[in-house]
């Protein structure tokens, strides 16, 4: 991003885990940076590949990822030209075939849900942790956009850091209009990241780890059976 909005033209990246496994991006709140963010990578399951990268514009002693117009309103220019500039790192470290999760915090959620309704077909799934949508800000948030997406969803019953109502526009959305295989959980706390929601979301990687696991062994499988007239396995 240009030097004059505050961002870097090289993403700051923190990294965690296994190098070659489907890659976890953990994307932190507003005001806040990668270092805080990817020590939850030490409670997710292991096999899996942690990143946790910077928001690139500065701001109060730490960083965000888009300028606002008020809480959890992104400025459509502003979340376009962040989206633009986090894809072109991630197509270079985890190029299409690379399975890639999103788990977003606060201003990171609404920045995660960015990203898979601009391309819901580039994600394998998404969490939102106590944060909104972008809605109104230049990606389509129409009915059944996110259809067969594994999304988790979490709130606190008393955050009074996001505004309510877009907490219940992203809570409806994702449980009811946007087609997404969304498990959703509200918890009676406010703006915080508690070691329930902590152990409630390793276990939605976990299976979701599972799942691709078994998706790839199959396509190797189908492979090698690909172009045998005989149905036999190539022991060529």
């Amino acid at each position: 991003m240009p030097a004059g909005d505050g961002g870097t033209a090289v993403p700051v990246v923190a990294v965690r885990g296994a190098n070659d496994g489907p890659l976890v991006v953990l994307l932190h709140g507003r005001g806040s940076r990668e270092t805080e963010v990817i020590g939850l990578a030490e409670a997710f399951p292991r096999g899996l590949s942690y990143a946790a990268v910077r928001a690139p514009i500065a701001e109060n002693g730490g960083f965000s990822w888009f300028a606002n117009r008020g809480i959890g309103r992104p400025v459509a220019d502003s979340l376009r030209a962040t989206m633009d500039w986090f894809r072109d790192w991630l197509d270079q470290v985890a190029p299409p075939g690379r399975p890639v999760l999103l788990v977003g915090f606060s201003g990171g959620a609404a920045f995660a849900g960015g990203l898979v309704l601009d391309d819901p077909s580039r994600f394998a799934g998404a969490a939102i942790l106590l944060g909104t949508l972008p809605f109104d800000a230049g990606v389509s948030t129409d009915p059944e956009r996110l259809v067969g997406l594994p999304v988790f969803i979490a709130q606190g019953e008393h955050d009074h850091v996001i505004p309510r109502d877009l907490l219940d526009r992203t809570w409806r959305y994702l449980t009811v209009e946007s087609g997404a295989a969304t498990v959703a959980r509200r918890d009676p706390v406010g703006h915080v990241i508690t070691p329930a929601l902590v152990a409630a979301l390793a276990d939605w990687l976990a299976g979701r780890a599972s799942l691709l696991a078994r998706h790839a062994d199959s396509c190797e499988e189908s492979l090698s059976w690909v172009g045998l007239a005989d149905g036999s396995p190539n022991r060529a």
